[in-house]
């Protein structure tokens, strides 16, 4: 399965910016050994559920040891049996773009 998933902290630092904390989850994420993406919205992981939501729990606990509040959005995408789709979604989607360029 593939969970992406953003997380916000309700306070920041004094110009506004999440990034430390942020950097705090990437980090996290990356030390985990599951698959993971990370874009400029929403950090991807792949793994059971049992995996990914115990991963994004721990993600939440850094947060909320930081902030009083913590904002959470997530999306799964469960297809039992499969695994490697972090990239296999995204080389599917780029031989149809091609199939269309060659028209």
């Amino acid at each position: 399965m593939l969970v992406a998933f953003s997380l916000a902290p309700s306070t920041s630092g004094e110009d506004g910016s999440v990034s430390d904390a942020v950097a705090e989850v990437v980090a996290l994420v990356r030390a985990s050994g599951l698959p993971h993406r990370t874009d400029a919205m929403f950090t991807t992981i792949e793994g059971s559920w049992a995996e990914c939501t115990e991963l994004v729990g721990l993600c939440i606990d850094v947060l909320t040891a930081r902030a009083p509040r913590v904002s959470l959005v997530l999306k799964a995408d469960v297809r039992p049996g499969r695994t490697g789709e972090l990239t296999a979604k995204l080389d599917r989607l780029e031989e149809a773009v091609e199939r269309l360029d060659r028209g």
